[in-house]
């Protein structure tokens, strides 16, 4: 809420989904006080990159073309998967897109809530009352004393380092800047890196840029007005107090919903902007070929050595725009010629 209110952009932020996915195989052999001490020792590496403004350079490396084409390769899973849950649940999915379809014509600002709304009607059938007991009461923080482990270091916390900056602020800070919010990256970087230091003693591995969420945030859907989608950002902020107090019981019911419609809405959301981030990374001549690799190895979702496919593709699209781009002579072989 504070990054989107100080730079008026709906900087969206989240847990570190691949940071969680490493957890499952890290955390069983780990103890748990060491693993907040990883917890720790990642944010800090966090903060370091983002106070130096190592990832800022890095972001000028960049392109707008191949942030876009990033973007889109991100992206075109979620939606790709709404044709996949339709050949599986077509009586469901098929109402639900024709209806957004139908909206986006009619009532633009009501399309996806729509059909949502539709999606749910059509499974009620499906959707069963929880179990007894589901409901615990508030969630309440609980500190533990971090502990220090150099195998916890090496296996831990230098993975979730990685995998923040590489899987999540890089195609976050992509997301803001193809949306056309120019934010330097030392600020949410820094921020989220001093997050995480005071949420990992509380358990949080990890706090960081969105993507995904980024993506719907910073729509038109959100608002007509560019200037006015940083509000998603302040109300996205007070709907996580209301997730982490309440985070297990609402997780329950998240689950009872079938899965074809949790797929369906999330690619239907991301529709529109897949479709502009494409054609942003694909309009700019001079970059196209090393935007389109951008956008297939993104797309595939490669895991290399443990890296996602986000830092991959930005790599393999650097390399190619690094070889395709013309020679510029050098400034006195240029000031000669000119002579001349």
């Amino acid at each position: 809420a504070w990054l989107s209110w100080r730079w008026k952009a709906p900087v969206i932020t989240a847990w570190s989904t691949p940071g969680a996915a490493l957890l499952l195989t890290a955390l069983p052999g780990t103890p748990y006080p060491e693993a907040v001490g990883a917890f720790l020792a990642a944010a800090a590496i966090v903060t370091l990159v983002g106070v130096s403004g190592m990832f800022d350079r890095l972001m000028r490396l960049f392109p707008p073309a191949l942030a876009a084409a990033l973007l889109a390769g991100i992206l075109f899973r979620f939606v790709g998967d709404v044709v996949a849950e339709a050949a599986r649940d077509l009586a469901l999915v098929l109402p639900m897109a024709a209806l957004f379809f139908i909206g986006r014509r009619l009532f633009p600002r009501w399309a996806l809530l729509a059909a949502i709304a539709a999606g749910v009607a059509l499974s009620l059938g499906q959707i069963h009352a929880p179990a007894a007991g589901s409901w615990q009461g508030l969630a309440a923080p609980l500190f533990t004393p971090p502990a220090w482990s150099w195998s916890a270091f090496v296996n831990l916390a230098l993975p979730l380092a990685l995998l923040a900056l590489t899987s999540q602020f890089l195609p976050g800070m992509a997301v803001l800047r193809a949306s056309g919010y120019d934010l330097p990256a030392r600020s949410p970087v820094t921020t989220l890196g001093v997050a995480s230091l005071l949420t990992a003693p509380l358990g949080g591995h990890g706090v960081t840029l969105a993507a995904i969420i980024a993506a719907i945030c910073t729509g038109p859907e959100s608002h007509p007005d560019r200037r006015r989608r940083y509000v998603a950002g302040l109300f996205c902020g007070l709907l996580y107090i209301v997730l982490g107090l309440m985070g297990g019981a609402l997780a329950a019911w998240v689950l009872l919903l079938p899965k074809a419609l949790v797929v369906a809405a999330a690619g239907l959301a991301l529709f529109g902007t897949l479709a502009s981030s494409l054609g942003a990374a694909l309009a700019d001549g001079e970059h196209r070929e090393a935007a389109l690799l951008t956008f297939v190895v993104a797309a595939s979702g490669v895991s290399i050595a443990g890296l996602g496919a986000p830092l991959w593709a930005m790599l393999a699209g650097g390399l190619l725009c690094r070889l395709l781009s013309p020679v510029k002579p050098a400034p006195q072989k240029a000031a000669k010629a000119a002579a001349r």
